[in-house]
């Protein structure tokens, strides 16, 4: 089982930037697996937002935040960042990461280990 912890959010003015980490441990099991970035607004279901591979450098992204978030790895400190630019109030949530094996990479029910969340708000 995986267990992660996110780090990085924080207040920030609209057009502004903020980097997520999501640092991933783990007892060794010979899989690799892929991790994604979700997030939670009041009221709101759960929703997708980036995803990448562990074992290669494939990505999606919601079409909300295509050109403006980034997500990326660094392997030696098993992290995985989401890179956040241009930031708009409506990105305002609780950021969670998860891991997965297989499944629909949008999909919440793909996911098998997930963070605490960290909380991100964007003024206007």
């Amino acid at each position: 089982q995986v267990q992660l912890v996110e780090s990085g959010g924080g207040l920030v003015q609209a057009g502004g930037s903020l980097r997520l980490s999501c640092a991933a441990s783990s007892r060794y099991s010979g899989r690799t697996y892929n991790i994604g970035w979700f997030r939670q607004a009041p009221g709101k279901e759960r929703e997708f937002v980036a995803r990448i591979t562990w074992n290669d450098d494939s990505t999606n992204y919601d079409h909300s935040v295509q050109g403006r978030f980034t997500i990326s790895r660094d392997n030696a400190k098993n992290t995985v960042y989401l890179e956040m630019n241009s930031l708009k109030p409506e990105d305002t949530a609780v950021y969670y990461c998860a891991s997965s094996y297989s499944g629909i990479y949008y999909k919440t029910t793909s996911y098998e280990s997930w963070g605490q969340g960290t909380q991100v708000t964007v003024s206007s």
